[in-house]
């Protein structure tokens, strides 16, 4: 009977190590064919996804610190910075020091980047043409948004 356990534990196992059963890596892959969708939407705009993440987030709310805009994309200074460098060197944004507190670095869109929105509003309707039907695509978002927050409650506990 000992056999027959290790037997079914070691098959256990081997399932759980498979590439295939692995929920990181099904969301890994979904993500690169997202970025890919995104980057052959996006190529008329001149803009990669990060920065089209980045203007998003602007044209919500113009005049943001670095922190906040790194809050809202989970993304570091360190990530973030350059590629906000890059944005302000293409005419998309001003980056400026707080007046109230030098150590906040303010953002917010130039004129070129106010204009890009009109370019950008068939972004949404050009991606849906190639996602599932909206309420599957509505369900899996709020759950990925749960999922992300509760490794987020978890590696902070960590």
């Amino acid at each position: 009977m000992a056999n027959a356990n290790t037997s079914k534990n070691a098959a256990a196992i081997d399932q759980a190590l498979m590439l295939e059963n692995q929920l990181c890596f099904a969301m890994y892959s979904a993500s690169l064919a997202m970025t890919k969708v995104y980057k052959k939407i996006l190529k008329d705009l001149d803009i990669t996804y990060p920065q089209y993440l980045v203007m998003l987030v602007l044209w919500e709310k113009d005049e943001v610190t670095v922190s906040d805009l790194g809050g809202k994309l989970f993304l570091d200074s360190g990530t973030l910075t350059p590629l906000l460098k890059r944005m302000e060197a293409m005419g998309l944004l001003h980056r400026a020091r707080d007046t109230e507190d030098e150590r906040r670095v303010v953002v917010r869109l130039s004129q070129d980047g106010r204009a890009l929105r009109k370019r950008a509003t068939a972004v949404p309707e050009r991606l849906m043409c190639a996602l599932p039907p909206l309420e599957q695509v509505a369900s899996l978002r709020e759950q990925l948004k749960d999922l992300r927050k509760g490794l987020l409650e978890d590696a902070e506990d960590s």
